[in-house]
């Protein structure tokens, strides 16, 4: 039976030895951007979530404030989501265009 708990925490050459922590690996997307209403879970208040920007988290969240500017809203982003207060689909499709992205209203 093989112990998995054999890693090195310290040497006596270097002393205390870090562990390095993996960035969390995001699955690729196939290039369509989704934006989809949902209110489950938020007491009836409705966010449109948009999905499958395959972007850096520095750059999610500078799309994240242009998108809050041009629906004048709040928004966030939460493990790769851009979440948009409202039902505002109809501009944020409008402005994922604008800039380039195919973007598809999924959901209801």
């Amino acid at each position: 039976m093989k112990n998995d708990n054999s890693r090195l925490v310290y040497s006596t050459e270097t002393g205390r030895i870090k562990e390095e922590a993996a960035a969390p690996q995001r699955e690729k997307g196939d290039g369509i951007v989704r934006i989809q209403r949902q209110t489950k879970g938020r007491k009836g208040k409705g966010v449109c979530l948009v999905t499958g920007l395959d972007m850096t988290d520095t750059e999610l969240k500078l799309v994240a404030a242009d998108l809050k500017k041009v629906c004048g809203c709040g928004g966030s982003v939460k493990d790769g989501v851009v979440e948009i207060q409202g039902d505002k689909r109809d501009q944020i499709k409008a402005y994922l265009e604008k800039k380039g992205h195919t973007v598809k209203l999924a959901g209801g």
